[in-house]
C-alpha cells in the first residue's frame, strides 16, 4: 500500500494519526516543518484528501488524489503549468510531488471560496441575484474552456490516448489493475455478488443489475449490467482516440475550482489538475463536470444524509422490471448550470468537432456511457441492508435517487423525452 494510499485509509477512523502521518510525508517530501495540520472533513472528498498547515512558507493548502493501484500509473501527473500556458485560469502550486503513491500538492493558502461550497449554499437557499452571478461565472469559464479546446485540438494516436491519466477516473475503474480482468476494480468491488438496499427492497446485484428500469413510469433501454459491459467497450483508452485530443483539466469539477469574489463579478480559477494532460480525447475532457457538477445535486451524491425527509423516493420490483419513483428535483440552479454547459461549450464544441471530421457517429453513446461511469464508481451507490443507514455513505433513498441518475445519463428511454435526451437534443450538432 502507498503512503498516500495509507494515510487516506487511516483517515476514516484515525484522524489525529493520519494528520501525523501526513505531516511526515510532507517533510519527507519537501522538507518543510509542518505545524498545526488538519485534514478537512470534507463531502467532496470522494477520493481525496485535503486540508491546511502552517510552515515556513506561511499558510498552506495541501490535496492529493488517491487512486487504486496507483503505484503502477503510468503518464505524467498534476501538470498546472501545461493549463497555465494554454490559457486556461489555474492556481499554480507551489509544490509538488509527482511520485506514484506520494502525489501530493501545496498551494498558498487562500480565503477564497470552492465554486462547489457557494453552489451548495445557493441550492439550500436559492437567492436569485446569487444564482445569476453563479451561471455568469460558469459560462465565462465555459468560454474559456471552449477557446482552449479549440485551440490545442488535434489528431492523437490510440497511444497517445491511453497514456492520458484521465481514463483512471473511467475505463481503469471497470478493470482489475495488472491483470486487466473485467469485471474487476471498483466495479467489482462495488457491485458485483453484493446485496442491494433500496427503499423497502433488498436485492442481489444478480437481480438489480439484470433488472429493466423504470424511472417515474419511464422505462428505460439497458439494465445496469448492459451499461456497464457497453462502457468496458467503448471507452477502451486507445478507442477514444477517434476523436481527436486537447488540453485540459479533465476533473474540474467545482470542489477542484476557486471563486473569486469581485465587486460585480466572480472569477473561477482551477486547481488541483491530476489528471490534466495535453492529448485529453476530446470527448472526455469536460465529462466529470458535467455530471458532478450538474447531475449530482442537490444533495443526493456529496449529503446523502440529508434525503430522507426531503424527498420521496419509493422502489419495487415487479415482473423483472425496477420501478423507481422519486419526487426529487435538480432545482432552478442546477438546471441554468446545465443550460449554460450546453450552450457555452457542448453545443458548439460538437460542432467544431463535427467540421474538422473528427466527431464520431456514437459520440452520444460514448458521452452517454462516460456519464454514467461518473456516479457508478466514484463511489459505491450500494446501501448496505444489513447495517443502519447512517453506518455508510448512502441510504435506501439516496442509492435509489443515485441510481435514477446514472440510468438517466446512459441510456435514453424507450419512449418519450426525459432531461437527459433534452440536453442531447439542444447540443446535437
Amino acid at each position: 500500500m502507498s503512503r498516500t494510499a495509507e494515510i487516506r485509509a487511516t483517515a476514516r477512523h484515525d484522524r489525529q494519526a493520519a494528520e501525523a502521518m501526513l505531516a511526515a510525508l510532507i517533510h519527507d517530501l519537501f522538507g518543510l516543518a509542518v505545524r498545526d495540520l488538519a485534514i478537512n472533513l470534507d463531502r467532496y472528498s470522494l477520493n481525496s484528501l485535503n486540508g491546511f498547515f502552517e510552515s515556513e512558507r506561511g499558510p498552506c493548502f495541501f490535496k492529493f488524489h488517491q487512486e487504486e493501484g496507483e503505484e503502477a500509473m503510468r503518464g505524467e501527473y498534476y501538470r498546472a503549468d501545461l493549463l497555465a500556458e494554454a490559457g486556461l485560469p489555474v492556481d499554480r502550486p507551489m509544490l509538488v510531488s509527482q511520485m506514484p503513491g506520494e502525489q501530493i500538492l501545496i498551494y498558498r493558502r487562500r480565503s477564497d471560496p470552492r465554486f462547489s461550497d457557494l453552489l451548495r449554499g445557493l441550492d439550500l437557499a436559492p437567492d436569485p441575484a446569487g444564482i445569476a452571478r453563479a451561471l455568469a461565472a460558469e459560462a465565462e469559464l465555459n468560454d474559456r474552456l471552449l477557446a482552449v479546446a479549440q485551440a490545442t485540438l488535434h489528431p492523437i494516436t490510440p497511444a497517445q490516448s491511453q497514456a492520458e491519466p484521465i481514463h483512471r477516473l473511467f475505463h481503469e475503474r471497470l478493470v482489475e489493475p495488472g491483470s486487466r480482468h473485467y469485471p474487476g476494480g471498483r466495479l467489482a468491488s462495488f457491485y458485483i455478488g453484493k446485496t442491494f438496499g433500496l427503499p423497502g427492497l433488498s436485492l442481489p446485484w444478480e437481480v438489480l443489475g439484470h433488472s429493466r428500469i423504470a424511472i417515474n413510469g419511464q422505462l428505460y433501454h439497458r439494465t445496469l449490467a448492459e451499461l456497464f459491459d457497453a462502457a468496458h467497450a467503448r471507452l477502451v483508452p486507445g478507442r477514444l482516440a477517434d476523436a481527436g485530443g486537447i488540453t485540459a483539466h479533465g476533473d474540474a469539477h467545482n470542489a477542484n475550482v476557486w471563486c473569486e469574489r469581485g465587486a460585480e463579478a466572480d472569477r473561477l480559477v482551477l486547481f488541483d489538475p491530476a489528471f490534466a494532460g495535453s492529448h485529453v480525447p476530446s470527448l472526455l475532457a469536460e465529462v466529470k463536470p458535467t455530471f458532478h457538477n450538474i447531475l449530482a445535486h442537490p444533495l443526493w451524491l456529496y449529503d446523502p444524509e440529508e434525503i430522507a425527509g426531503r424527498y420521496r423516493v419509493t422502489a419495487r420490483l415487479e415482473d423483472g422490471i425496477l420501478w423507481l419513483q422519486s419526487d426529487w428535483q435538480p432545482g432552478i440552479l442546477r438546471e441554468g448550470l446545465l443550460e449554460v454547459k450546453a450552450r457555452r461549450f457542448w453545443a458548439p464544441w460538437l460542432a467544431h468537432l463535427k467540421a474538422r471530421d473528427l466527431l464520431p457517429q456514437d459520440w452520444e453513446e460514448v458521452l452517454r456511457l462516460a456519464l454514467f461511469l461518473c456516479p457508478t464508481l466514484v463511489m459505491s451507490l450500494r446501501a448496505d441492508p444489513a447495517q443502519a443507514p447512517e453506518s455508510g455513505p448512502h441510504s435506501p433513498e439516496s442509492s435509489a435517487l443515485g441510481l435514477m441518475a446514472a440510468v438517466m445519463a446512459g441510456s435514453r428511454p424507450l419512449t418519450g423525452k426525459d432531461r437527459l435526451t433534452e440536453f442531447f437534443d439542444r447540443i446535437r450538432p
